[in-house]
Formats: C-alpha cells, structure tokens, sequence
C-alpha cells in the first residue's frame, strides 16, 4: 500500500529520471549539495543546518514541540547522508528506481573481486551484519561500509525504497519485514514454480 509519504518527490528523483538517468533538464546534481549531504553521516536528523533547506518530509508539531523528529524525517536524512555518500564523484546516477537494496548487495556479491580490497566472504559478513542489527543507528553503521563499497563498484540503488527500509527499521514489527525483504533479495530466492497441471488424457 503507498502512503502520501511515499509519493513525496524526494532529492534524488529531482536529478534522476524513471530510467535511471540525469533528467536533462538538470543534469547532476551540485557537488556542494552532496557535500551537505555527507555532513549528515551519523548525526541525528534536524542536527545539521545544511540539510534542513532538502528536507521533504511532512513536519509532525507536537514531535517537534517535544525537540523530536518523526521516523520518516530520521529515515529521510539518513537516506540523503547515505546518497551524498554513494553519488560522490560517481558520473552515473547512483539512484535508480526499482533496484531494492537487497538486489543491489547482491549485484555487489557477484562483483567483488580480490582486487577491489574484499572478498565474496567479506560482503556476506557485512550484509549480515547489517540484517542482524537491532537498532537503527546499528544499521545505518553497517549500511554506510556497505554504501561505499556499492560506490566503488559503481552500483545504483532505489533511494526511495531504501527510505523506507531505515523507516521500517525504526520498529520491531516493521524491522521484521525489512529484514525478510533484504533476505530474499540478497540471496536471490524466488517462488516456487507451480507444476503445470496434467493434460487430461484425450478420449479414445
């Protein structure tokens, strides 16, 4: 089910098109905003002035008048720290819809190669890891080793779906399905493939 929240044109979508490249009327996106982006790596959401003007998320007063912030607003800024983390000094768009994060440490798995400074072995440690965590500022830990080795590579994730992983992460219900959704991806399971039903015999 998509919620109002979901259907927010967030940062990344501005500069990056359905298919995954530079809308052309913008182009990439100033490196002084994923600089600002960046400053937000480990600091609580609201913290750093820089981000507040690229904030999107809806503003929840009585949080606010408590000196909090709503899920979605901790899961936005941690998404953007995380995207001026990956797109630094990439010439390819970082974003890219529908790619789960799952599907892109997969993507990473396949790729590794002793050269690149990790093994196969290596990125499996860290993805579970990262599905182990209990709590969010352990995962978004976990998550930012992870980021930078989909940036070596060059992988692309949906920043859109990785919001609203760090927002499911935020509680132990919603974390549960995040977890399994990360799971699957990663290690590539799919349905079982129903048998086609037996042809009747034909009548002699």
């Amino acid at each position: 089910m998509t919620s109002a929240n979901d259907r927010i044109t967030r940062y990344w979508t501005r500069y990056v098109a359905a298919d995954g490249t530079w809308r052309r009327e913008q182009g990439p996106p100033p490196g002084e905003d994923l600089a600002a982006f960046r400053a937000g790596l480990g600091r609580p959401a609201g913290t750093v002035p820089a981000l507040w003007p690229f904030y999107t998320s809806p503003i929840d007063d009585r949080l606010t008048r408590q000196g909090k912030v709503s899920p979605e607003l901790a899961a936005e800024h941690a998404a953007l720290a995380l995207f001026g983390l990956h797109q630094q000094s990439r010439p390819d768009p970082m974003h890219r819809p529908e790619i789960r994060l799952g599907q892109a440490l997969r993507r990473l798995h396949k790729q590794s190669e002793h050269d690149k400074g990790f093994t196969r072995e290596a990125v499996d440690r860290r993805v579970n890891a990262a599905a182990s965590a209990t709590q969010v500022s352990a995962f978004l830990t976990h998550l930012r080793g992870l980021i930078s080795l989909l940036r070596t590579l060059g992988v692309p994730l949906d920043y859109d779906r990785l919001l609203r992983d760090i927002r499911d992460w935020q509680r132990p219900d919603t974390r549960q399905l995040a977890r399994r959704r990360l799971g699957l991806d990663y290690y590539g399971w799919q349905p079982t493939q129903k048998a086609p039903p037996e042809s009747a015999p034909n009548p002699k």
